[in-house]
């Protein structure tokens, strides 16, 4: 058993050692360092662990069960297949911000209170900020400031919901919560806004995009499965969470089908991906428990993929608009092969990991007879086959060709796609390897001849509504657009912000700074002119006045000083005698 330090301090402190090296020692450090975290979390044991007592709260950075065990799993091998996919990075900012991203997600999954939980969110929040800047484009830029806006509008959200908790129950522990008070409220919100809520889901694809083709491959991983963390453990059971789920499936169906850019296509199917597991966790069953987990351990390691492919695309041509590609099979071949895995493992094709986890979700649904959400759960299948599965390889290896000639993806991309790809593929045909690690004992079979079969429908008619609905011309074209969603809502708040501030202060500058200056500041300076004669010539005039004459009596004295006794008793008699006609006088008068 190894339990010497919490697993984020293994990425977080090992980050700073990264700017200081070169080269291939440089490269050899980015895989050692994961690699390091990932057979640390293997020889871990359930437990609590690492508490420190800081005034008088006791935080816990470990607290360590199957829930966060399997979720530390994946975000550390994950962790690992991206460092490798990054290693022609040089950006220190970039590589830095990636590891501390990746350790701050491994601090908040093994956080046992709401203090350490908030710390380690928050420090996600800023380190996924900086993997959007590291960009450094305009567009970056501005993405990254609304990306933090919104999430410490979540993370004020979350303390003050803490507070509140704390006040209600006194305590800090991070346990099972009901949604009976504004404390859980809050917190359900804040974690709610790094879910991608709908409404609240706008910073999702407009900052993944934005960031380079290595940075939103770690985008893509931590965040939002953090957040499927905290509601399995805080939250399971919810019911409000089932509608929310609906929703979340639903709506980015549409936005995946209309969308130009193929990177943003694949945010909006990270959001659906997320409505499957908000509504496994709103089941609460232990299934529906166990599907979750399996669902975010698969759904990272094929999202990845996905947004590795990508990131090779534009790595080589600079380009991710489905209008701008087609045709790159024959320039990517490997790359086309490896998203093609990709692509049917998100669409859930049998012996890939999309199949075995997504069926546990779907069979509890089923199993719970909530018809409305099965039915929901089917749509969204069949829009993320059409507009993930097929669209992403279509548009971009396919297609039409667009005439570009490019080198392969370098080799480190490729071995890192052939690690997520060999691991979608033998979880796959290995159910068994995914279900050893599930928080409740896993008593489902996903290859029967009927979820087989009705998994078969489902595909080759969606394949075959896509086909006729291209070949008819129904289908929306690849367009050069802006697709307007929630995020347009706080950008036009912000501009409209910035035109009143502009206002305001124009209005405090030319007309109120012209008052203040003829009101306030010229008599002021007319008084303080004034002051400064009284100073100079009244006070001043009287201390030099005075001290003049304590000058010219001292002068006096001193010539009495003459060292003599018998001048001193001259000096003294006639003292006396002054005293004494003083003193007499008014007597006889």
């Amino acid at each position: 058993m190894i339990n010497l330090i919490p697993p984020a301090l293994i990425l977080i402190a090992g980050s700073l050692i990264l700017p200081l090296l070169k080269g291939r020692t440089k490269q050899i450090y980015m895989i050692v360092l994961p690699l390091l975290t990932v057979l640390y979390l293997f020889n871990l044991s359930e437990g609590v662990y690492w508490k420190v007592n800081v005034l008088d709260y006791e935080l816990i950075f470990g607290k360590v069960d199957k829930l966060s065990l399997a979720f530390g799993y994946i975000f550390a091998i994950i962790t690992f297949i991206s460092s490798i996919y990054s290693l022609h990075v040089k950006d220190n900012l970039h590589l830095v911000s990636a590891f501390v991203y990746a350790g701050s997600a491994q601090g908040a999954i093994f956080a046992g209170d709401f203090v350490t939980l908030f710390i380690f969110w928050q420090i996600m929040a800023f380190a996924a900020a900086f993997l959007v800047f590291s960009a450094r484009t305009k567009a970056a830029f501005s993405a990254g400031m609304r990306y933090i806006m919104i999430h410490l509008f979540g993370g004020l959200l979350l303390y003050g919901g803490i507070k509140i908790h704390y006040h209600e129950i006194g305590s800090l522990l991070f346990n099972h919560m009901e949604l009976n008070g504004l404390g859980s409220w809050l917190i359900f919100l804040g974690f709610g806004t790094t879910a991608a809520f709908p409404l609240l889901h706008g910073w999702l694809p407009d900052a993944y995009p934005e960031s380079t083709e290595t940075g939103t491959v770690f985008l893509s991983t931590f965040t939002t499965n953090a957040a499927v963390y905290v509601f399995s453990r805080g939250f399971a059971g919810t019911e409000f969470l089932i509608y929310i789920g609906v929703i979340m499936v639903v709506f980015p169906t549409f936005y995946g089908i209309i969308e130009n850019n193929l990177r943003r296509v694949l945010s909006y199917s990270i959001i659906a991906q997320l409505g499957f597991m908000i509504i496994g966790i709103a089941i609460g069953t232990q299934l529906s428990l166990n599907g979750t987990i399996a669902y975010a351990f698969c759904q990272t390691l094929y999202m990845a993929l996905l947004f590795m492919a990508m990131g090779a695309v534009l790595y080589r041509t600079g380009k991710i608009n489905a209008t701008d590609l087609g045709g790159l099979y024959k320039s990517m071949p490997i790359t086309t092969i490896l998203c093609i895995v990709g692509a049917a493992s998100i669409s859930g094709v049998p012996f890939t990991n999309g199949f075995v986890s997504k069926l546990m979700i779907v069979s509890a649904v089923a199993d719970s007879g909530m018809l409305f959400v099965w039915i929901a759960l089917l749509f969204a299948s069949v829009g993320v086959f059409i507009y993930s599965g097929i669209k992403i390889p279509f548009f971009a290896f396919f297609s039409y060709d667009s005439g570009i000639r490019t080198k392969e993806a370098p080799k480190h991309m490729l071995i890192a796609m052939g690690l997520a790809s060999f691991l979608c593929i033998v979880i796959g045909v290995l159910p068994g390897l995914i279900y050893s690690i599930l928080p409740y004992p896993v008593d489902y079979e996903p290859y029967t001849a009927a979820h087989i079969i009705d998994q078969a429908h489902l595909l080759a008619f969606s394949a075959l509504a896509f086909t006729l609905l291209v070949l008819s011309g129904i289908y929306p074209p690849e367009i050069r657009s802006i697709n307007l969603d929630v995020d347009w809502f706080y950008r036009k708040e912000a501009a409209i912000f910035m035109k009143f501030a502009k206002f305001f202060a124009k209005i405090e500058y030319n007309i109120i700074g012209e008052a203040y200056e003829f009101m306030v500041i010229k008599p002021v300076l007319k008084m303080a002119r004034w002051l400064k004669i009284i100073d100079t010539s009244g006070v001043d005039g009287t201390y030099n006045g005075m001290a003049k004459g304590s000058m010219t009596l001292s002068d006096t004295v001193k010539i009495i000083q003459t060292g003599k006794a018998h001048d001193y008793a001259f000096f003294m008699v006639i003292g006396i005698i002054m005293l004494i006609l003083i003193i007499l006088i008014p007597i006889v008068i």
